[in-house]
């Protein structure tokens, strides 16, 4: 069984394997080829604030530290988007968006153009209203809260918008700042959590500077250092790669992987760029006709059956005329 995507889970700070009665905490979430071993097994689920905590009523389990922990973890959805439907004049978004995104996981969804994906995190954040259906966030449904209630879903949710979306106005050190002073972050705290932000990017020493003379990679390492700084839960990235070079494409990948591992954040991806998704994700979601038509690790995609899939893969999908972004673009 591959288990490189889990982590260690411990009893009393020492790598344990499962035993009767035994806790055992799991960090994150791991692949889909663990569970057939777990499935039938009476397990017991208790949630924490950073961890999964699963007691072993059943002597056999005893494949590994990894794997019934994380099939804990993956009982729980962090976000659920149900039977969501949405739609911009007669152009029919989603018919009916149902997907889960699990705590700790890098979740990423792909699609042709004009299927809806930057749309679908939009309305997770509350940029974007629903026409049917709902949105669950850790245990709560958020898509008909209160402008409080939103407040408190943003300082929990942090999103790298394409194109970074730094302003012009603003020195390197205050975009990275902005969200913390929205959130109400006491001033004697920025300026190290800006640069502890920054150097997590590989930004170190950039306050000054101003988004005019930064690189596009630049531009977008510091649309991801602001989005860190507020500490957040989760952390969207609405097409990280657009626009930039292999060798920049290469870093801001690696910096996705590293962040979901040290950070030990969930995240949702957003991308056209089939090698970043295989090398960020846990698990990969196609969307395509307004609803999700593949769930699976990255490995699945490639022996997938389904035409639809496989010809996104190869590059062979066709591309709808009109588009979600340029309807939004003409006011419809």
């Amino acid at each position: 069984m591959d288990f490189r995507l889990g982590r260690t889970c411990f009893e009393g700070g020492q790598p344990t394997k499962g035993r009767p009665g035994t806790f055992l905490l799991c960090e994150s979430y791991v692949s889909d080829s663990a569970l057939p071993e777990f499935l039938g097994k009476k397990i017991t689920f208790l949630k924490s604030f950073s961890s999964t905590v699963a007691v072993f009523e059943n002597p056999q389990i005893s494949a590994g530290p990894l794997a019934a922990p994380c099939y804990a973890a993956r009982a729980m959805a962090l976000i659920e988007f149900r039977d969501v439907k949405k739609a911009f004049g007669p152009k029919r978004v989603y018919r009916g968006l149902n997907l889960q995104v699990h705590s700790g996981e890098t979740l990423t969804v792909i699609g042709g153009s004009g299927q809806g994906k930057s749309v679908m995190l939009k309305m997770l954040v509350g940029l974007l209203s629903v026409d049917e259906g709902s949105i669950h966030f850790d245990g709560e449904r958020i898509d008909q809260g209160d402008a409080k209630q939103w407040r408190g879903v943003r300082r929990r949710i942090a999103m790298l918008f394409q194109g970074a979306a730094l302003f012009d106005s603003l020195s390197v050190g205050d975009n990275v700042a902005y969200g913390m002073r929205e959130h109400g972050t006491p001033e004697g705290e920025i300026d190290d959590r800006v640069e502890d932000a920054l150097s997590k990017v590989g930004m170190s020493g950039a306050q000054k500077r101003w988004p005019a003379s930064l690189s596009a990679g630049m531009k977008k390492r510091v649309g991801l250092a602001r989005a860190i700084a507020v500490g957040p839960e989760v952390l969207l990235y609405d097409e990280p790669t657009t626009g930039l070079d292999p060798i920049n494409i290469s870093r801001i990948t690696d910096l996705i992987v590293e962040l979901q591992s040290t950070l030990n954040i969930t995240s949702i991806a957003v991308t056209h760029d089939m090698p970043s998704a295989f090398k960020i994700s846990h698990r990969i979601a196609m969307i395509q006709g307004g609803e999700v038509i593949f769930t699976g690790q990255p490995a699945d995609m490639l022996t997938s059956e389904d035409a639809r899939v496989r010809d996104f893969v190869e590059g062979n999908a066709s591309e709808e005329e009109e588009t979600v972004e340029s309807l939004l673009r003409s006011g419809v």
